[in-house]
């Protein structure tokens, strides 16, 4: 009896003290020797074993086994777990966020095949590869060109959440003996959770290192901007649909968070359904007017609905625009177009949403991800 008890006591400390995972998984009979767990980001974690092998847990309940590419496959993986040989190699990339956390870690040539054409992509080496003909289109996410992926040794489909309403498509790749792994860095609570999946590819790609670094970078630009004392400006963030309704971000949607995180106050504090997965809401002219008119900065959305390079130009989309205060006093701002598909850089966009809030861009036309408009 005090035998089991010592154990049961050492298995709890070592859970407590984070040397093995609670649930920890055997491979090949071993327990894992390590574990990464994520700073920011929520939906994934990592854990490290002897032979250099590392299992890749998303929140979905996805799990990817990565193998180094001198270690054999493990004798009888439990039931679940997808094997990856490294180096993966010609995957099919359906999820746009995860574009710029390849390009950061130096690693397109593990891409041979895209969901978005050349025309779709503001991520320069992305639109540059595809023109050259070492990453090409094969159909966007639910119509995939599967012949094309098989000529081509597809290895793995990574895809966006937007692959649940599709589901054949999911089944059908799995069928081909295509891998299917969803992208769920869209669902992290915290902006710089997003960033942090740089981490979760750094693992796949065998690029910690690199995209440690680079998480750290971010990291600090929002530690930065914590330290400084909070502006207390308000703002507004949106574009103006074809139809002329003003499209707003849903309150605690990580654009609205960012800005909180800047020292700036979201106007639209209280909007949106928080138990729908939208990040947005449509909502008509006049709501719009009543509740961004007093903001001290407006920021006009391009990614959606194009770039804007004036003042007359804006308000041609509505003339109440000529009556906002931020209007008048010349503190209206346009996101560069790369925006979303820039999730590596999320530190660096809080804080250049920190500069505009406490001023020290009077003098500036141009941030990071952000333009003046005159």
């Amino acid at each position: 009896m005090r035998s089991w008890l010592k154990i049961c006591l050492f298995t709890i400390i070592i859970c407590l003290f984070g040397i093995l995972p609670v649930s920890a998984i055997e491979i090949n009979g071993h327990d894992p020797v390590r574990s990464m767990e994520p700073d920011h980001a929520t939906q994934f974690t990592v854990d490290y074993y002897e032979d250099g092998s590392k299992l890749l847990s998303l929140d979905n309940g996805q799990k990817f086994l990565v193998i180094p590419e001198n270690v054999d496959f493990p004798n009888g993986l439990p039931a679940g777990i997808v094997p990856l040989k490294q180096p993966v190699r010609n995957v099919y990339l359906a999820a746009t966020a995860a574009m710029c956390l390849f390009d950061a870690l130096d690693s397109l040539d593990s891409i041979r095949l895209s969901g978005t054409k050349e025309d779709g992509w503001y991520i320069e080496n992305a639109r540059q590869a595809m023109h050259d003909g070492k990453i090409i289109y094969a159909g966007k996410y639910s119509e995939p060109d599967y012949e094309l992926l098989l000529e081509n040794r597809c290895s793995l489909a990574i895809e966006s959440q937007m692959i649940g309403h599709v589901s054949e498509v999911k089944d059908k790749l799995e069928e081909l003996g295509i891998p299917v792994l969803i992208d769920l860095s869209s669902s992290e609570p915290h902006p710089l959770g997003r960033t942090e999946w740089i981490r979760f590819y750094g693992v796949l790609l065998n690029e910690e290192e690199k995209a440690d670094a680079l998480f750290r970078e971010q990291k600090k630009y929002l530690t930065d901007v914590l330290s400084a004392e909070n502006t207390g400006k308000t703002a507004a963030f949106f574009h103006i649909s074809s139809s002329g309704r003003v499209v707003v971000r849903k309150s605690g949607d990580y654009v609205s968070k960012m800005i909180e995180l800047a020292g700036g106050k979201y106007v639209f504090d209280s909007i949106g359904d928080p138990e729908k997965s939208t990040s947005t809401v449509a909502i008509d002219m006049e709501t719009f007017f009543a509740g961004a008119k007093d903001a001290d900065v407006i920021i006009y959305n391009s990614t959606i609905a194009g770039e804007i390079s004036s003042i007359p130009e804006l308000i041609m989309k509505s003339g109440l625009l000529a009556e906002f205060k931020a209007v008048k006093e010349g503190n209206v701002w346009c996101t560069a177009q790369n925006m979303y598909q820039d999730t590596t850089q999320l530190g660096q966009m809080i804080k250049s949403f920190h500069l505009i809030f406490s001023d020290e861009a009077n003098e500036l036309d141009e941030l990071p991800y952000f333009y003046r408009i005159k």
